[in-house]
């Protein structure tokens, strides 16, 4: 057996080396793509919200129950008016004058049973006025609305006003819409044509959806 000359031997280990060399060099540069400081950043959450500005606008629409509370006048005194748990439906546009005072309008109604099974229906149309904090993706609008609000109960129909102001706390889901839940004080003075007075008071509970337009 002829024993390889020490030239041959390096020229070998060469060609070997350049071998790996070229096979090798694409899988350095792979893992130089994927190196930590140039990996694509994923961004799971794209939206930012923006500061409100006047002009913006806002569509409404809520749903929820309704509690009477305190009725007073009359001689009444907490809820002797016999009046149940009922729901109420609401749809209002709001306008923003700055980033944060906002004026608009709304459209509500509620219903509600009787101890005698009969049934309450109350309409109310009216303006409102309020002032919204944002933190983040949650606002956190308190609004006062004052209207008139027709009322049936059987034969009977009396021309009311309400005052309801409200508190709410919604999140941000995306530029054109946000969710979000409820609490609205319903004040109610009544004034009968046989001269008593009667002040009630209904808790409203209620979600919302509310649609931003976007801006032009």
């Amino acid at each position: 057996m002829r024993t390889l000359s020490l030239g041959f031997q390096i020229k070998t280990c060469l060609f070997l080396f350049l071998l790996i060399f070229i096979f090798a060099s694409p899988l350095f540069s792979q893992e130089e793509d994927i190196a930590p400081e140039d990996e694509p950043i994923v961004i799971w959450d794209v939206y930012e919200p923006d500061q409100y500005m006047a002009g913006d606008q806002m569509l409404t629409i809520s749903a929820g129950i309704i509690f009477p509370t305190i009725f007073t006048g009359s001689g009444l005194e907490g809820n002797d008016s016999n009046i149940d748990m009922g729901g109420m439906g609401n749809i209002s546009y709001s306008f923003f004058l700055t980033p944060n005072w906002f004026v608009g309008g709304e459209f509500l109604g509620m219903f509600a049973g009787t101890g005698g099974e009969n049934m309450l229906y109350i309409i109310a149309l009216g303006a409102h006025g309020g002032y919204q904090v944002l933190w983040r993706r949650f606002e956190f609008p308190v609004r006062l609305m004052i209207g008139l609000a027709p009322q049936l109960y059987l034969d009977k129909n009396h021309l009311g006003i309400i005052i309801k102001p409200g508190a709410s706390a919604f999140f941000r889901f995306n530029s054109d819409w946000s969710f979000g839940i409820n609490t609205n004080w319903w004040i109610l003075p009544q004034a009968p044509a046989n001269g008593k007075f009667v002040l009630g008071n209904f808790m409203e509970f209620s979600f919302s959806a509310r649609y931003h337009p976007r801006r032009r």
